[in-house]
């Protein structure tokens, strides 16, 4: 059993690597020197939807390792390069640690889901609230598709309630989910508090992947 056991974890361990290695957005990656192959996916849907401009101030949640921050630091001008248009805001947020970036500000080992962690956030942004949410938060998976699909539908349906604090009114939410029969739940809640809300499959996500994202807009509250 342990030999079997062990041929067959190494073919799928095999299959992953070959996967990723003729993946072209992984090649893509290192070319642009973006952190990750994720990049793609906000690159993509801006292109399509103009989701990030100059001037705005962005929360990207679940930032690690930073490659949507990437994105969104080039597309709101949060370094200042380009003196013709404002200048925006990028703060991120994650569990984990984040290499510093410059053009973001990062809040590394914090819980989103605490208050407190609230607090602080409002204390770094420049006017307490921002333009748009991202988030491509992932819970850890346990390889229960319906549990983690469940875990996940809850991650952003506390974003939603975070949102009521710190979206400006006519803001925007970005957030990943994985296909389940919960996806609805959040759905109507989404549509609940913004007055567009569509699903979003770019093809940097993986055509195997349940992931896909809800695109929120013109965000109802005050």
């Amino acid at each position: 059993h342990t030999t079997v056991r062990f041929l067959k974890k190494t073919g799928t361990e095999q299959w992953w690597l070959e996967r990723h290695l003729k993946d072209p957005f992984v090649k893509a990656t290192k070319r642009q020197h973006y952190r990750c192959r994720s990049a793609f996916k906000l690159l993509e849907i801006d292109d399509k939807l103009h989701i990030l401009r100059p001037g705005l101030s962005v929360l990207d949640c679940g930032a690690a390792p930073g490659a949507w921050s990437q994105v969104a630091v080039e597309r709101v001008n949060a370094l200042g390069t380009d003196p013709a248009v404002p200048t925006g805001f990028v703060l991120g947020v994650d569990l984990l640690r984040i290499s510093p970036l410059e053009g973001a500000v990062f809040l590394s080992e914090a819980d989103i889901a605490d208050p407190s962690t609230l607090r602080t956030i409002q204390s770094l942004l420049p006017a307490e609230k921002v333009d748009v949410i991202l988030s491509d938060v992932a819970p850890n998976a346990t390889g229960i598709k319906e549990l983690d699909h469940e875990k996940l539908i809850n991650l952003c349906l506390g974003l939603l309630n975070l949102s009521q604090s710190i979206l400006k009114p006519k803001g925007t939410m970005l957030c990943k989910f994985w296909d389940g029969h919960e996806s609805h739940i959040l759905q109507k809640r989404l549509k609940e508090q913004f007055q567009e809300v569509r699903t979003v499959k770019p093809q940097a996500s993986r055509k195997d992947s349940a992931e896909s994202y809800y695109l929120a807009r013109l965000y109802k509250g005050k």
